[in-house]
């Protein structure tokens, strides 16, 4: 198993600046370009990577701990309402943590659904004009929070740091890419 994460972690690491740079691209986020961005995050290391659930484990029910994720049949609709949400420029600025919230309990693929939803959020955070500073948190705290909005999704991540994370555009001088994998310790921290 441990080969398996270090070849995600690899291929995340090779790709997401690609897959930042094609969601830069696109005009209105869709469910397709998520499965495009794991296409592209993870292609290297799965032949079912872009495809839902609903594709390839449609009977396959997903759980983490107490917390049950979206059936595989309902994934699409899911993703795309978290979409609206963060898509509207307002409501990405005002509930930054409920849209993550949503994508990550639409919980699309069998694997990398943690960097997938963390790159689309990125972007859609770009557009926003906000920066999530996850120097604010810790993984595990972060981890914690999000499987509250999953147990309550409308509410979205709510934590006593959440509004402290949150910040105008740009909030440190990493890049995009750097700053999304930094926070997944893919690449080291670093402060301008």
């Amino acid at each position: 198993m441990a080969k398996v994460k270090d070849l995600e972690h690899d291929a995340f690491r090779g790709n997401v600046e690609r897959a930042l740079h094609n969601l830069s691209r696109v005009e209105i986020l869709s469910f397709e370009d998520v499965k495009k961005t794991h296409e592209t995050l993870f292609g290297d290391v799965y032949p079912w990577a872009g495809q839902d659930r609903s594709q390839n484990a449609r009977d396959l029910h997903v759980t983490k701990g107490a917390v049950e994720f979206m059936f595989a049949s309902h994934v699409g609709r899911g993703v795309d309402y978290a979409l609206g949400q963060g898509n509207d420029v307002a409501t990405m600025r005002q509930k930054p943590g409920e849209v993550m919230g949503n994508l990550a309990y639409a919980h699309p693929f069998l694997d990398g659904n943690g960097r997938t939803i963390m790159t689309v959020h990125t972007e859609l955070c770009r557009r926003a004009g906000i920066h999530i500073d996850w120097s604010q948190t810790n993984k595990t705290d972060y981890l914690n929070a999000l499987a509250g909005s999953w147990k309550l999704p409308a509410r979205g991540i709510s934590t006593p740091t959440s509004n402290r994370m949150c910040a105008p555009a740009p909030s440190i001088g990493l890049s995009r890419p750097t700053r999304c994998a930094a926070y997944l310790g893919l690449v080291p921290k670093k402060r301008p």
